[in-house]
């Protein structure tokens, strides 16, 4: 295929987005659509490489895959090797380990799948994940195995001019699958190639249905699609589910880019956008460890800057000698293609990085004190099957122990070890449990079902909860300020500025009416004020003391006046609070906290598995102060 250098300039408009965004969402909000503008450019330089050879009968599937291989694997094993070299001895162990299996589930294109079921791309954990951008290359290498092998077996069914027509309806089918997935499987969406698979095959259409345009024509039909792509960029962000139907916004945008054609293009064409692209590939993939060291390593925010500058640095140097190199891909015999180069650098990688995971990060060569706290750093065993991502029925929702249910929790996935050092407790009387928990949800009583994915759940389980007479006690716990005002503390020790809107009142006058209901129907109701969050996730305060040989005993989480300032919202409300006397109220920070610090390991028990929810210890003492009550 020609080489076409507005498909260049449009790698580097891709390339740009998602290295801003990465390193600073504030910069470009809708950023991470640039990945949807890669998608797009694969499928039509796949389309056009796979219908020339098939035009020409002299398409050889194997060679496909070879130089796909050639063009992807190299970069991205040198990357895997030296992460997996620098983690020895930089990264603890827990965090070695799932190093490990991401730089395994990377070099076998499977990696998607693995961050589908581990969390949210937004997520603040996505920033303690060394290769969670290899995601959308898994996507792609998916794409480019499934795509070839159906138009090969069509070509042999129909014509091409068929098969043209079969990727155009697949494309608007695919379009349609993505918006109802994306609102009914929203994080499987994100990451999957189902839905993606339709952003590449527009690509194809591009390729198969030219436009048959004049030259003047050109120039409008190009800024038309760069104003969709960068309106994108700025009108979206990452509360907007994705990639959902506005996906067609820079999806559509690059399709005309592409059918413009325009190879003298002040935007597309120019020196500086040409070798960004050239360099896209690369930059991608290195910008990501830049972004992740400067918060796993918690560096000054000013490091920003040169990091975005290394990151093109890194990306040149790895184009220049690493993408470059002539791999061959032209074999003569099936055995032949067993010489593949690339092919035994992947194998390498997989086998290093399973290693390092079957060997749990090699953390049998730390401390006991560290192996213990990690090992005791541990979430509910029950929190994959009890705590849900979609609606269930209040009725199905999970019981635990004793035969006599008569309490119940009600909350977001911060009750959900609450409710099983409860329910621990509560089985040596033959008492049992009821656990209502919604990964996620705010707090929703009497809000429209269209207010959140859980809010039909949430009502429904207020009403029965109220109706089932067994229930006698009920534990109410949410991750408050999160509920009302969304906000991370990624921060630390600043402070967002969150303001009371409408909705917040609104909210708070209704769980106001939900708690006194529960009073009125219960014998008693336990409110958990906020529990404390930690500045990062406990295993990498854990590592830190670890490496920096300080005291695995105690270890700070953050300031006792951070923690009150940052709930003082919901503090206040609580404590001006005029609730029937069977409300009793529960403060973490006893536990958590002294008179100056809250911890993330007390007394060398681990309050937490993650940066914000408690552990089964931590827990526990959770679940003693409702004793006391």
């Amino acid at each position: 295929m020609q080489f076409r250098e507005d498909i260049n300039g449009l790698r580097a408009i891709a390339v740009i987005a998602v290295v801003l965004f990465h390193f600073n969402s504030s910069w470009m909000p809708g950023g991470f659509a640039g990945v949807d503008v890669f998608f797009v450019i694969s499928g039509f330089l796949m389309t056009g490489i796979i219908f020339k050879g098939l035009e020409q009968e002299k398409f050889s599937i194997l060679r496909f895959y070879v130089a796909r291989a050639n063009r992807i694997i190299p970069a991205l094993s040198l990357l895997c090797f030296i992460l997996l070299i620098f983690g020895w001895f930089y990264i603890s162990p827990i965090d070695y380990e799932a190093l490990g299996i991401h730089a395994a589930s990377s070099m076998s294109f499977l990696s998607n799948i693995v961050y589908w079921r581990e969390s949210g791309y937004f997520d603040v954990s996505s920033h303690e994940k060394w290769l969670l951008h290899t995601w959308s290359l898994s996507v792609e290498w998916q794409f480019y195995i499934i795509y070839p092998l159906v138009l090969v077996m069509l070509h042999k069914l129909i014509s091409l001019r068929a098969i043209k027509l079969t990727i155009l309806i697949g494309t608007i089918l695919g379009f349609l699958f993505c918006v109802l997935a994306t609102y009914k499987w929203s994080e499987a969406a994100y990451y999957l190639l189902p839905t993606r698979a339709w952003e590449m095959m527009i690509g194809g259409v591009a390729y198969l249905y030219p436009f048959n345009i004049k030259e003047k024509q050109k120039i409008p039909i190009e800024w038309t699609g760069i104003t969709l792509i960068f309106g994108s960029y700025f009108l979206i962000t990452k509360d907007t589910p994705w990639p959902g139907y506005l996906a067609i916004l820079p999806v559509f945008g690059s399709f005309l880019v592409i059918q413009a054609q325009r190879n003298n293009s002040l935007i597309t064409s120019n020196i500086i956008f040409n070798k960004l692209g050239s360099w896209s590939y690369s930059i991608y993939l290195w910008h990501w460890l830049i972004v992740v060291a400067i918060s796993y390593f918690s560096l000054s925010r000013v490091y920003i800057y040169p990091g975005i500058l290394i990151s093109v640095l890194l990306g040149f140097l790895s184009y220049k000698y690493v993408e470059k190199i002539n791999f061959r891909n032209d074999y003569n015999s099936l055995f032949s293609y067993l010489k593949c180069k690339p092919l035994y650098m992947g194998l390498f990688i997989v086998t290093l990085g399973s290693v390092t995971f079957i060997k749990d990060g090699f953390i049998y060569l730390s401390s006991p004190e560290y192996q213990s706290l990690i090992y005791n750093a541990q979430s509910s065993p029950f929190r994959n099957k009890c705590n849900i991502k979609e609606y269930r029925a209040p009725a199905e929702s999970c019981e635990y122990f004793g035969r006599n249910i008569s309490w119940a929790t009600l909350g977001d996935s911060h009750s959900i070890e609450i409710a099983y050092a409860l329910a621990e407790k509560l089985k040596l009387d033959n008492i049992g449990l009821k656990q209502f928990s919604f990964s996620g949800c705010r707090i929703s009583y009497k809000e429209a079902e269209n207010f959140g994915k859980c809010a039909k759940w949430y009502n429904e389980t207020v009403d029965y909860i109220l109706n089932k007479d067994k229930i006698k006690n009920v534990v109410f716990n949410h991750r408050f300020t999160g509920s009302f005002f969304w906000g991370e503390p990624i921060n630390y020790p600043e402070h967002s500025d969150s303001k009371i809107t409408d909705e917040i009142v609104r909210m708070t006058k209704h769980m106001d009416e939900l708690i006194f209901k529960l009073a009125l129907k219960k014998d008693n109701v336990y409110i958990f004020y906020p529990i404390p969050e930690l500045q990062r996730n406990i295993n990498q305060l854990i590592g830190v003391a670890s490496r920096t040989e300080s005291s695995l005993v105690n270890i700070l989480g953050t300031d006792l006046d951070w923690y009150k300032e940052r709930n003082k919202y919901i503090i206040s409300h609580f404590d001006n609070s005029n609730y029937p006397s069977n409300v009793h109220f529960i403060k973490p920070q006893d536990a958590f906290c002294d008179e100056k610090y809250c911890y993330a390991v007390r007394d060398s028990i681990p309050l937490y598995f993650d940066d914000d929810h408690p552990s089964i210890l931590g827990a526990a003492k959770l679940v003693g102060l409702i004793k006391e009550e």
